[in-house]
């Protein structure tokens, strides 16, 4: 697929979905790459962008200068922000209590603290991301090995292995300490993720390097 028709069908993605509005939204690509600019109203909105993209057949890759724009004219302070922040975190069924720190510059919240695993950190993002006000969300926390496990391989590939959309013979996996990296070839970008998936959901990983390639 060419640059042009790539485009066009990142363009007819993001008009056939009901809860962006896809006008406010410039889409550059080249060589199977895309440019994402303009604005949304929200974060969530921003994520279901990037989600959109992320699965178009032929998209290796996207550089996302999206905008949130909250609408109306009044905003919400930081300090507002922040404790919502530590109270949805103080609530999650997932986040250990006290475990995560908040910090919120201009509706923008940086997460830190040091966790077991990987899906509680991601839990901590979910918690905080909906919230009134925030405009992005980055997620600096730090995990440490829950288990030192010598199977580690054994277990990402045979979770590879297990999944429908992946060939599991193109993916090399290597595991150096409680560190993953990930090589070979995958045919569309949606299946990096399935294997990035896969290699944190195993005990003991605190780290995944993704080398993988889209052809």
């Amino acid at each position: 697929m060419n640059d042009i028709s790539l485009r066009q069908s990142i363009l007819d993605e993001l008009e056939w979905e009901p809860s962006i509005d896809a006008a406010s939204i410039g889409v550059a690509v080249k060589d199977g790459v895309a440019t994402l600019t303009g604005h949304v109203s929200s974060f969530p909105q921003k994520l279901t962008v990037e989600r959109l993209v992320g699965r178009i057949k032929g998209v290796k890759g996207y550089a996302e200068e999206i905008e949130v724009r909250l609408p109306g004219t009044v905003s919400t302070n930081d300090d507002e922000i922040a404790q919502r922040a530590v109270n949805s975190l103080h609530w999650s069924a997932v986040v250990p209590d006290g475990k995560v720190q908040v910090k919120v510059q201009r509706g923008w919240v940086t997460l830190t603290g040091t966790l077991d695993w990987n899906y509680q950190k991601s839990g901590a993002t979910e918690a905080v991301r909906n919230l009134e006000g925030v405009t992005g969300v980055s997620n600096q926390i730090d995990l440490r090995s829950h288990v030192s496990s010598i199977d580690v391989k054994k277990h990402i590939e045979a979770a590879l292995n297990r999944n429908a959309q992946l060939e599991a013979r193109s993916i090399h996996v290597g595991v150096t300490g409680n560190k993953v990296t990930l090589a070979g070839n995958v045919k569309a970008w949606h299946e990096r993720r399935v294997a990035e998936q896969a290699a944190w959901a195993t005990p003991g990983v605190t780290a995944v390097e993704d080398n993988l390639t889209i052809f």
